[in-house]
C-alpha cells in the first residue's frame, strides 16, 4: 500500500508531469523540476513529508521555493494511508495581494500551515505560488535544490537557519531535518516517530507555537539610536547633572570630582563589556538583565535579580518623579504659589506626573519613544545653555561667585575642601546612582530590532558620551564659580589688600564675612548650573527633562523585565502578569502594578531612605552580570562564543568585585538588606525547582567540576580505608522494585554509587528505541524520588549478556560499580530453569570480575510491576504506544526469556504479545498477597524502630558483610537499630571466641549490641526439614544412577543445571548446613529487621545451579528481609589509622 503511487489526473497541470514546458519569464527551473523529467516514484519513507499547497489567483507565475527541502514526485496517496506522513497547506489569499515578506528570513510566505499528524513535519521557505487554481502534492525531502547542489538526489538536508530555531521563535518557522531513522534505516521499515534532536522534543505546546507565523505588520522595532542610545544616554544623565555635580566640586574639588566620575565609569563599563558579551551570545528576548542574567546563570539567579531589578526600577519611577515635583515646587515657592504646603505640593504633583506618563507607555513603545527623543532635545539645549553661559561672566553674577574662566579658580577649586563631615566616599556614593541607568536599552531587548549589535553598540557609547559631558561640566563649572560667594554687590575690594589668598580675593571680592554660612558658591547653591547658564529658565526645562525621561524609561523597563519573569513562570503566583497585549505584546497589567508601586512610593515621599536600596538592587544586577561573564568563561562551555570579542572574564570578575564593594560604600545597611533579599530568593527558586533547562553556565560548570574531579580521582590508587560499596542494582525498570532499590539507597546514600541496570531483550531496533525513552524516563523518575542513582539501560540477547555488559562498561574511572545487587529469583521452580541457569551465572560473571555479590529476598517478593508499574508507565509523560488506560496484567510465563523475577524488566514489544485486559478495574480491592507485596515494598521508607540488625557473619569476606549493617545504622531512619553479631565457633571455645570477635569489632571501631557464638551450625538438621528439600529439589534431578550412561550424559548436556546424585552426595555437608542455618536463623533472628548473612559460594562447573538455587532457598525462607552478602575477599576494613 506504501508504495503505491498515484499519478496526476491528466491537464491537472501538476507539476513533475511529463513534457511540462517552463515558463520564459522563469531564470531557473521550474519549482517542480518539470524539465528534468519525473523522478522515479519516492520511497515510502522520502514520501513521508509532503506538502499539500493550495494555490488561489491566476496568472501568478511561480516563484521557486529557495532552499525549499523536497521535490515534487508524483503524488501519492492521501495521509490515512501513509505511514508517518504529514501534510501542510499553504493558502495564498487573493491574487493581487502581495505576501508578507520574510523576516529574519524564515518565516514561510503564505499562511494556514496545518499538521494533520502531529506537527512533525518541514516547512518550506518562500513563495510557493502556481498559475491557476492547481491542487497537488509537494514533496518536500527530495527538492531539485538537493540535486542541483550535489548532482544526485538526497534526503540529506543542507545547513540553514531553520533547523537550528526554537519551535516558538519569533524569527520564522523551525524546520525539522530528516532524522537519523530516515536517513539510516531499513526502507521496509518505519522509522522512528521522533527522530528529535538533542534536547529539542517536539512539545504538544512547541507544535501549536510552530504552526504560528507571527504578522510583522504593526510591529515596533528600534534601532540602536532610538533604542539605546538615546535611552541610555537619558537615564545616565539625570537631576544630577544640573543640581548635584556642582556641589560635588566644591567638595571634592576638581581632580577628585574626575576621579569620582571616572571610578564610576570604570564600574559601569566593564559592566556595559559583559553586558554586551552577554547580548552577543545568541539571540536576546524581551527581559532586559532578568533574560541576560537567567539564561547565562540559571533561574535560580535569574529569578532572584528579576525580581528584585524589576522592584528596583518601579521604585526608581517615584524617585525620579519626586526628583521632578521638588523642582517645580522650588519655583512654586520662590513666586510665593505653593497649593497647600511643600511637602503635600511633592506629592499632588508627583501623582498627576505619574498618571501622564502611564498614558504616555501605555499609548505604546511607539509613543513612548517619541517623547524620549523630545526629551533628549532639551536636555542638550540645556547642557549647550550652561556651557554657552560660562563664556560670558556678567557683572550682576560676580557677587554669586561666576567670574568666567580663571587660572586662580581652577587652582583654587583642585583640591578637595571636604565639609559637613562629607569624605570622598561619602561624595562618591551620591555621585554613583548618576551613573547607572546603562541597562535601560538592554530592558527593553525584546523592542530591539537587532539586540545583538544595538546592545553594545548604544550602551557603550552612551557611557562615552555621558562621561565625557560630566568630566567637562565638572571641569568648566570648577574654573567658573568660587567655594562660597555672599551674593552681595557690597563686597567689592575698593582698596588694594596686600595678604589675599583667595580666588576671589584676587578678582576684588572679598567673601570672607560668610566663610561658614554663605548663601552663593559650590558649596553652598544647588541652583549654581542656573545661575552659569546664558538663560536659566532653559536649566529648569532640563532638569525635568532628565527627571522625566528617566521615570519613563524605568516605567517601561519595569513591566518589560516583570513579563519576561512571569512568562518563564518561575514564580508561579506572578503567572497573571504575562499576558501581553496588542501587536507589541505590551504588559499592560505590569504597567498598572509599576504606576500602583510608584504611587505608593511618591505618596511616601520620604526617598533618601529608599535611594540607596535602589542604588542596590541596581549594582547587584550589574554584579552578577558581570559575575555571569566570568562564570561562563570558567565553564569553558562549547555554546560560550560571543560576537562581542572585547571582553575579558577576569575584568568581568574584578567588575562584578568591584560592584560589590561599591554597595558597601553607598549604604552597608542597605547593602546587607540587598544581599539578604537575593539570597532569599535565590533559595526559593532553588527549592521551587522551577522546570526550565535554558543551558546554563551553571550546568557547564558542574560538568566540567564533574570531569576534572573524576580525572583527578582516576589518578588516585583506591585505599581501604576509602572503600564503599558501589552497587550495580539489576532492578529492571526502577520502580518495579522500589523495596530493592530503597534497601540498597539507604546504605549508599551520599556514601558510594548506586546504578540501576535495566535489560532490555527482544527485538534490537525496538530495544535501541526504548532505550533512549527510557533513560530520560526513569532519570527524571530517580530524580523526582528524591534517589541519588543513576540509570543504565543495555540492550543483550538475555540477562547473563547484559549483566556482563553492565560489570564490565558501568560507570566510569573509579566510580566504577564492585558490587552486584540482585533480587532473589522467588518462582524459581515454577519458571523455566535456563532462567535460573542464567540467574546463577551472573554471579559466577560477577566473582570472575571481581564483584561483591548481594542477594536480597522479602519473603513477600520485590516485584511489584504488575501491580503499579502500568498506572506509572501510564502518568508518566511518555506514553508507550501500547499501554491503553486500564490496569493491564502481564503474563510472562509463556517466555522463557522474560521472567520477571529475574531482576529486569521485559521491554514493551514483549508485553504487546500478551496483554490483556485485567477483570479489576483499578478501585477494586487487591487480593491479600499483593496487598502484602505492597506493604512489603515500601517497608524500608519507612523510620525503623528500636530492633536489631542481625549479622551473621560466618566467613571472612574481606568485612563486606559487617560493613553494610554498619552504613545502615548511619542513616536516620535506621539509626536506633542495634547490630548483633552472630559467627560460629566450638562448643568449648565459645567464649574464646567472643573475645575475639569483640576485640576485633572495637578495633574497627563497630558498635553492636551482642556477640554470639553458634556452637551447634554442624548439628544435623531435622528430619522433617531434610525431606522437604529433597522433596523441592526433586524435579531438578538427573538421577543418572537409574538411566543408561548414553542417556543420562546426553540429558546433562542439554540439561547442564540438572542435579547429579555424585553432587549431591559429595556437597550433603553443605546441603544439611544450609538447611541448619535456617533453623538457627528462624530460632535467633526471626524478630529482627533485617539478616545480613554470608552468601554461601558454589564451585563454578562443580556445583549445578538447581542446587545452588536450592540452597539458596533453604537457607533463606520464610525469614525476615534477608542480605546475603558476600565480597570480592579484598579487605574493605581496617582499624590502622
Amino acid at each position: 500500500m506504501e508504495g503505491k503511487q498515484q499519478l496526476p489526473p491528466p491537464g491537472s497541470g501538476a507539476p513533475g508531469a511529463a513534457g511540462e514546458e517552463r515558463r520564459p519569464e522563469e531564470g531557473k527551473d521550474a519549482a517542480g523540476g518539470g524539465a528534468l523529467g519525473r523522478p522515479l516514484g519516492p520511497t515510502p519513507s522520502q514520501s513521508r513529508f509532503q506538502v499539500d499547497l493550495v494555490a488561489e489567483g491566476a496568472g501568478r507565475p511561480a516563484e521557486e521555493p529557495r532552499k525549499a527541502s523536497g521535490e515534487r514526485g508524483p503524488a501519492g496517496k492521501g495521509s490515512e494511508e501513509a505511514k508517518g506522513r504529514f501534510r501542510v497547506n499553504f493558502v495564498d489569499p487573493a491574487a493581487g495581494d502581495e505576501s508578507p515578506g520574510e523576516p529574519g528570513g524564515g518565516s514561510s510566505e503564505g499562511g494556514n500551515v496545518s499538521f494533520q499528524n502531529g506537527g512533525d513535519t518541514v516547512l518550506s521557505e518562500g513563495s510557493l505560488h502556481s498559475g491557476g487554481h492547481h491542487h497537488y502534492y509537494y514533496d518536500t525531502h527530495t527538492n531539485t535544490y538537493y540535486l542541483r547542489t550535489f548532482g544526485h538526489n538526497t534526503m540529506d538536508a543542507v545547513p540553514r537557519i531553520d533547523h537550528y530555531r526554537h519551535t516558538a521563535a519569533d524569527l520564522g518557522e523551525k524546520l525539522l531535518r530528516p532524522s537519523l531513522a530516515e536517513l539510516h534505516d531499513e526502507l521496509d521499515k518505519e522509522p522512528f516517530e521522533d527522530g528529535y534532536a538533542n534536547g529539542e522534543e517536539g512539545t504538544p505546546a512547541g507544535e501549536a507555537a510552530a504552526t504560528y507565523t507571527p504578522d510583522s505588520k504593526g510591529v515596533v522595532k528600534f534601532g540602536w539610536i532610538k533604542g539605546v542610545l538615546v535611552r541610555c544616554m537619558l537615564n545616565i544623565w539625570g537631576v544630577m547633572l544640573f543640581i548635584r555635580l556642582s556641589w560635588i566640586v566644591g567638595q571634592a574639588g576638581i581632580g577628585l570630582s574626575v576621579l569620582v566620575i571616572g571610578m564610576a565609569t570604570v564600574v559601569t563599563t566593564i559592566t556595559g563589556l559583559s553586558t554586551s558579551a552577554i547580548a552577543t551570545n545568541g539571540f536576546v528576548r524581551g527581559g532586559g538583565a532578568y533574560y541576560l542574567i537567567s539564561r547565562s546563570l540559571g533561574p535560580e539567579f535569574g529569578g532572584a535579580i528579576g525580581l528584585i531589578f524589576a522592584f528596583a526600577n518601579a521604585v526608581a519611577v517615584a524617585m525620579y518623579v519626586v526628583g521632578f515635583a521638588e523642582t517645580v515646587v522650588e519655583l512654586l515657592k520662590e513666586n510665593g504659589t505653593l497649593m497647600i504646603d511643600e511637602m503635600n505640593d511633592i506629592r499632588i504633583i508627583g501623582a498627576i506626573t505619574v498618571v501622564i506618563l502611564l498614558g504616555i507607555s501605555v499609548a505604546g513603545m511607539e509613543w513612548e519613544a517619541k517623547a524620549q527623543i523630545v526629551l533628549l532635545v532639551i536636555l542638550i539645549l540645556a547642557i549647550g545653555d550652561f556651557v554657552i553661559g560660562t563664556f560670558i561672566p556678567l557683572d550682576s553674577k560676580k557677587p554669586k561667585g561666576f567670574f568666567g574662566y580663571k587660572a586662580e579658580i581652577f587652582m583654587e577649586n583642585f583640591g578637595p575642601d571636604f565639609r559637613h563631615e562629607e569624605t570622598f566616599f561619602s561624595v562618591f556614593a551620591i555621585f554613583f546612582p548618576a551613573a547607572t541607568g546603562i541597562l535601560a536599552g538592554a530592558n527593553i531587548s525584546g523592542d530591539l530590532a537587532d539586540p545583538q549589535s544595538a546592545i553594545p553598540k548604544g550602551t557603550l557609547l552612551a557611557i562615552l558620551i555621558t562621561t565625557l559631558v560630566y568630566i567637562g561640566i565638572a571641569v568648566s563649572v570648577g574654573s567658573c564659580v568660587v567655594r562660597d560667594a555672599t551674593g552681595n554687590l557690597n563686597n567689592t575690594i575698593v582698596t588694594e589688600l596686600t595678604n589675599c589668598t583667595t580666588a576671589a580675593c584676587k578678582l576684588n571680592y572679598d567673601f570672607s564675612s560668610c566663610q561658614t554660612g554663605c548663601q552663593y558658591g559650590l558649596m553652598n547653591n544647588f541652583q549654581v548650573m542656573s545661575m552659569v547658564s546664558g538663560f536659566a529658565p532653559l536649566i529648569s526645562a532640563g532638569i525635568f527633562s532628565a527627571t522625566l525621561s528617566s521615570a519613563l524609561a524605568s516605567l517601561v523597563s519595569a513591566p518589560k523585565i516583570f513579563q519576561a519573569l512571569c512568562k518563564d513562570n518561575i514564580y508561579p503566583g506572578f503567572q497573571i502578569f504575562a499576558k501581553g497585549y496588542g501587536k507589541n505584546n505590551e504588559p499592560l497589567r505590569g504597567y498598572l502594578l509599576t504606576f500602583l508601586i510608584a504611587l505608593g512610593f511618591i505618596l511616601i515621599a520620604e526617598l533618601n531612605v529608599i535611594a540607596p536600596i535602589i542604588s542596590n538592587f541596581f549594582l547587584a544586577s550589574y554584579a552578577l552580570i558581570n559575575f555571569s561573564v566570568f562564570h561562563a568563561s570558567l565553564a569553558k562551555s562549547p555554546g560560550w562564543r560571543p560576537a562581542f570579542k572585547y571582553y575579558n572574564m577576569w575584568i568581568s570578575l574584578v567588575g562584578a568585585i568591584l560592584c560589590c564593594i561599591v554597595m558597601f560604600v553607598i549604604n552597608w545597611w542597605a547593602a546587607l538588606l540587598t544581599y539578604v533579599i537575593v539570597l532569599g530568593l535565590y533559595i526559593y527558586v532553588t527549592y521551587k525547582k522551577p522546570d526550565v533547562n535554558w543551558g546554563s553556565s551553571t550546568q557547564a560548570l558542574t560538568y566540567l567540576n564533574a570531569l576534572q574531579h573524576s580525572i583527578r580521582l582516576s589518578g588516585v590508587e583506591d585505599h581501604v580505608k576509602n572503600f564503599r560499596p558501589q552497587c550495580l542494582i539489576m532492578t529492571g525498570a526502577p520502580n518495579a522494585r522500589p523495596a530493592l532499590l530503597h534497601l540498597v539507597h539507604a546504605f549508599t546514600k551520599n556514601v558510594g554509587l548506586m546504578i540501576c541496570g535495566h535489560v532490555h531483550m527482544g527485538p534490537r531496533r525496538q530495544a535501541m528505541k526504548e532505550l533512549s525513552t527510557d533513560l530520560a524516563k526513569y532519570q527524571r523518575w530517580l530524580i523526582k524520588n528524591k534517589m541519588k542513582a543513576f540509570y543504565a539501560p543495555v540492550h543483550a540477547e538475555d540477562l547473563r549478556d547484559g549483566g556482563q555488559y553492565l560489570m564490565q562498561a558501568a560507570g566510569l574511572g573509579r566510580m566504577r560499580p564492585n558490587t552486584l545487587v540482585v533480587g532473589f529469583k522467588k518462582n524459581w521452580r515454577q519458571g523455566d530453569m535456563r532462567d535460573v541457569e542464567t540467574y546463577i551465572n551472573l554471579f559466577h560473571d560477577a566473582f570472575d570480575i571481581q564483584y561483591g555479590v548481594v542477594v536480597i529476598r522479602l519473603k513477600e517478593g520485590l516485584d511489584i510491576s504488575h501491580l503499579q508499574g502500568q498506572e506509572e508507565l501510564l502518568s508518566s509523560q511518555e506514553k508507550s504506544p501500547c499501554t491503553k488506560d486500564v490496569i493491564v496484567k502481564v503474563d510472562y510465563s509463556k517466555k522463557a526469556e522474560t521472567d520477571t523475577s529475574i531482576a529486569f524488566a521485559p521491554s514493551s514489544s514483549e508485553r504487546t504479545h500478551t496483554l490483556h485486559k485485567d477483570s479489576k478495574s483499578p478501585s477494586s480491592p487487591l487480593n491479600l498477597a499483593d496487598q502484602r507485596l505492597l506493604d512489603a515494598s515500601t517497608q524500608f521508607q519507612k523510620k525503623q524502630g528500636k530492633s536489631n540488625i542481625d549479622v551473621w557473619w560466618l566467613f571472612d569476606d574481606g568485612g563486606l558483610t559487617l560493613l553494610i549493617p554498619y552504613l545502615l545504622t548511619t542513616k536516620k531512619k535506621w539509626k536506633d537499630c542495634k547490630i548483633r553479631v552472630f559467627i560460629g565457633g566450638k562448643i568449648n571455645r565459645i567464649d574464646h571466641d567472643r573475645r575475639a570477635m569483640a576485640t576485633l569489632l572495637s578495633k574497627f571501631r563497630i558498635d553492636f549490641s551482642d556477640i554470639m557464638v553458634l556452637g551447634d551450625i554442624n548439628t544435623k538438621p531435622k528430619k522433617e526439614n531434610i525431606a522437604a528439600f529433597e522433596e523441592m529439589i526433586e524435579p531438578f534431578r538427573l538421577h543418572e544412577d537409574d538411566k543408561e550412561q548414553e542417556v543420562a550424559d546426553k540429558m546433562k548436556e542439554d540439561e547442564p543445571w540438572r542435579i547429579t546424585d555424585n553432587e549431591l552426595e559429595l556437597y550433603k555437608t553443605k546441603t544439611y548446613r544450609q538447611i541448619r542455618l535456617n533453623e538457627l536463623l528462624k530460632e535467633h533472628s526471626s524478630t529482627a529487621n533485617i539478616i545480613v548473612m554470608s552468601l554461601p559460594v558454589a564451585r563454578k562447573g562443580a556445583v549445578s545451579s538447581a542446587l545452588y538455587m536450592a540452597w539458596l532457598e533453604a537457607l533463606s525462607k520464610d525469614l525476615p528481609p534477608i542480605l546475603l552478602v558476600r565480597g570480592n575477599h579484598q579487605s574493605v576494613l581496617t582499624f590502622y589509622s
